[in-house]
């Protein structure tokens, strides 16, 4: 656990459903921002927010299991 403290910012440590939210908020916003572009046809745009937000998404699970080990 405390490579994981390393790994995190103190502020962001903290609080990690707070970031998880808003990483699940822009991780949403991202794969709207895709489809939108997916429906222009424009791919490269596309595959760009569709892949930040998958990183999000990952994010924010990664942030959720820290703030369940850690709650417990």
């Amino acid at each position: 656990m405390r490579f994981v403290q390393r790994l995190i910012p103190p502020w962001e440590y903290r609080h990690p459903r707070a970031f998880a939210v808003t990483r699940l908020v822009g991780g949403c916003v991202a794969v709207a921002a895709g489809s939108v572009c997916l429906a222009y046809a424009a791919y490269g745009w596309a595959a760009f927010f569709l892949a930040i937000g998958a990183v999000n998404f990952v994010g924010a699970y990664w942030d959720l299991r820290i703030a369940r080990s850690t709650s417990a």
